[in-house]
């Protein structure tokens, strides 16, 4: 693998846990969503990372001297969570049905910021990832002075 290569593998998990990032935010914000265009409360979404080839920008350049395809990820699919919501007795709400039960996001805060952290992580050790590469390719070029 050459180091270029190693920056698009680490480009490309920046860009996933980017991804996650955004649909677990879109989660926190809607934890207590009751009413969706679709109807019903707000569903719960989880992203599911597949192994992806990556290309290099300089992939057609070096690709003579490179025979081995590097392998990123990606987000392969978006997952909704199907389970039945969370009923709440409020019978004051404005969606509350016959009974006076409301449908609430089957969620959970506390998981989901805890997901969130871990997304960040992953996207910081990415970033720490390509400044070491970074640095081993400024270290070469000055060996070739």
């Amino acid at each position: 693998m050459s180091l270029f290569s190693s920056l698009s593998v680490s480009a490309s998990g920046m860009d996933a846990q980017r991804q996650r990032a955004e649909i677990l935010v879109e989660n926190l914000a809607n934890a207590d969503t009751t009413r969706t265009a679709e109807g019903g409360p707000y569903r719960r979404k989880d992203v599911v990372f597949e192994s992806s080839s990556t290309s290099s920008p300089f992939a057609s350049v070096f690709q003579s001297a490179i025979d081995n395809q590097s392998d990123g990820v990606a987000v392969g699919e978006v997952v909704t969570d199907n389970r039945p919501p969370e009923r709440r007795y409020l019978p004051g709400h404005p969606d509350a049905d016959k009974d006076g039960y409301v449908a609430f996001p089957r969620m959970n805060p506390a998981e989901d910021m805890v997901d969130l952290l871990g997304a960040s992580r992953g996207f910081e050790a990415n970033v720490a990832a390509m400044g070491a590469v970074k640095d081993m390719i400024q270290r070469s070029i000055d060996l070739l002075k």
